[in-house]
């Protein structure tokens, strides 16, 4: 109920905007996430409405993304070529030794560093916690890794699409650069919006084969972290052993929304899903996105930055804003942008 409150306050912001200016110059994707965060600033909810923010932040993302599916036909995909494919994998991993090398010259920790990196590069916290198990890693670089996602996804999603005007890009272009980019699904489609529709289909569709790698980096780091160097505790003695190193499941690999999200475009190629169809799809995709963008508002805490120390915060930043270059270097490559 707590975000389904700042939903309707978004909605009724945005029709402000209209009223007042003829235009809405912040639409409710992003008004969600400032509501809620201003909300958040002003009041900690206690334990008691985490559940729902929690769900919320969840589940109606993930229908949401399945019902995109209903909009994106295998036309669009072809018209990507195979050059964003292959351009897509190499951003991942050229971005995740870039944010690796990173962290360590700054002095992080082998595994902290492997995290910031997994997070910045595939998918932010769900990157994170898949990747954690398999490398070792304890709560603590969990818990510092994963503080920076909600603050600096929100400035992201509000940053891009200046960049994006800026340059003026075509909204295929802008959304290929947000999919590139943006740390979440939900927040894919709240940074690309701006930009339109074309942009918002794109943006998702590279954003999932990105969620995708996330399979086959967690198998290479299945290799890789037995040979990294003992876990140690502040006093710079060995840690006690945590999780044992291990595969996580099929569904940390491939979520079910994804397989929905293919299935779903599966059936608009051949003409399953009718025409008329698509716009109710995408409206309701639209109202359950911006209640988990409320939701996301609700869970930034501001201060978890200033918590988390300068060298890990440098390390994200810049690992960011690699990621963003390199992003933009392949848009180039390929004459997208």
């Amino acid at each position: 109920m707590l975000c389904l409150a700042v939903t309707a306050a978004a909605y009724a912001l945005e029709a402000a905007e209209r009223a007042v200016t003829g235009k809405a110059w912040l639409e409710a994707l992003v008004l969600a996430i400032l509501v809620g965060t201003a909300v958040r600033s002003l009041w900690n909810p206690s334990d008691k409405w985490h559940s729902g923010i929690a769900f919320s932040a969840r589940y109606p993302l993930e229908v949401a993304v399945v019902l995109l599916g209903g909009s994106v036909s295998a036309t669009m995909i072809l018209s990507a070529g195979t050059g964003l494919l292959f351009g897509i994998i190499g951003v991942v991993v050229a971005a995740i030794l870039l944010s690796f090398g990173i962290g360590r010259l700054l002095g992080l920790p082998p595994r902290m560093a492997l995290l910031v990196a997994c997070g910045n590069s595939i998918c932010g916290n769900s990157a994170i916690a898949a990747v954690a198990p398999v490398i070792d890693a304890n709560g603590d670089d969990v818990a510092a890794s994963i503080a920076f996602t909600a603050v600096l996804g929100v400035i992201v999603v509000l940053g891009l699409p200046l960049i994006g005007i800026g340059l003026e890009m075509s909204g295929l272009a802008f959304g290929a650069f947000v999919g590139l980019t943006v740390y979440a699904v939900p927040q894919v489609i709240a940074a690309a919006s701006p930009l339109g529709a074309i942009a918002v289909q794109m943006g998702t569709l590279v954003k999932l084969v990105r969620v995708l790698m996330l399979g086959p980096v967690c198998l290479a780091l299945s290799f890789v972290a037995p040979k990294l160097p003992p876990r140690t505790d502040r006093n710079g003695e060995q840690a006690a052993a945590g999780t044992k190193t291990k595969q996580p499941g099929i569904a940390h690999l491939v979520p079910w929304f994804i397989i929905g999200f293919l299935g779903l475009v599966a059936c608009r190629s051949f003409g399953v899903v009718p025409i008329g169809m698509v716009a109710p799809m995408g409206q309701v995709a639209t109202l359950l996105t911006v209640v988990s963008m409320a939701a996301l508002g609700l869970s930034v805490d501001v201060l978890s930055v200033a918590r988390a120390g300068g060298r890990l915060t440098a390390a994200v930043v810049l690992s960011l804003l690699g990621l963003g270059a390199i992003s933009l270097t392949l848009l180039f490559v390929l004459h997208i942008a």
